[in-house]
C-alpha cells in the first residue's frame, strides 16, 4: 500500500508522461538524448543534461523544489535544450525501455554515476563541464554561475 501512496504522490510532482518530454516545474525536459540533440542542433544549443534518482536522491528532490522552482532557473534554461535521466530504485517508475535509455546514458555522461549532477554537451556532442552534488541549504548560486558560464 505504501508502494502506491508513494507512486501516486511522485507522478503530480514530476509529471512523467508516456511522450518524450516530462515537465518538471512547469519546465519541459526531453527524455530521449537523440531528440535532445536533435533539437539542440536544430537550435545551435547546449544540452543541460540533469542526471536524478526521483525517488531515493535527497539531494535530487531538494534541489527540484530549490533550484527548478525558480525564476532564475526558469530564465536560464531558456539558452538550453533539456534532458532529464532519471534512474530510480522503483523500476514502476519508468518504462524498462526508458530505463535502458537512462542507463545507457550513464558510462558516456555520467562515469561515476553520481546524483545528482548536470552536464553540459554541446551540438557536436562534446562534454563541455558537468557539475555534481547540492548541499540542501538553498543556495543555488553555482547552479545558476554553471547555467550562465556554459551556455552556447
Amino acid at each position: 500500500m505504501k508502494r502506491y501512496v508513494l507512486l501516486f504522490l511522485l507522478i503530480p510532482l514530476i509529471g512523467f508522461s508516456q511522450s518524450d518530454q516530462i515537465s518538471v516545474a512547469d519546465i519541459s525536459w526531453h527524455l530521449n538524448y537523440d531528440k535532445a540533440l536533435k533539437e539542440s542542433k536544430k537550435e545551435n544549443k547546449n544540452i543541460l543534461v540533469y542526471f536524478t534518482g526521483s525517488d531515493w536522491c535527497a539531494p535530487c528532490k531538494k534541489l527540484k523544489k530549490d533550484f527548478f522552482e525558480t525564476e532564475d532557473f526558469k530564465s536560464a534554461s531558456e539558452d538550453y535544450i533539456l534532458l532529464y535521466v532519471d534512474i530510480p530504485m522503483n523500476k514502476d517508475l519508468l518504462t524498462s525501455d526508458q530505463l535502458a535509455h537512462n542507463k545507457a546514458l550513464l558510462p558516456r555522461l555520467n562515469k561515476k554515476s553520481v546524483f545528482p549532477l548536470f552536464t553540459v554537451v554541446d551540438p557536436k556532442e562534446r562534454l563541455l563541464d558537468k557539475m555534481s552534488g547540492y548541499n540542501m541549504t538553498g543556495e543555488i548560486r553555482y547552479h545558476l554561475e554553471f547555467m550562465k558560464k556554459n551556455k552556447g
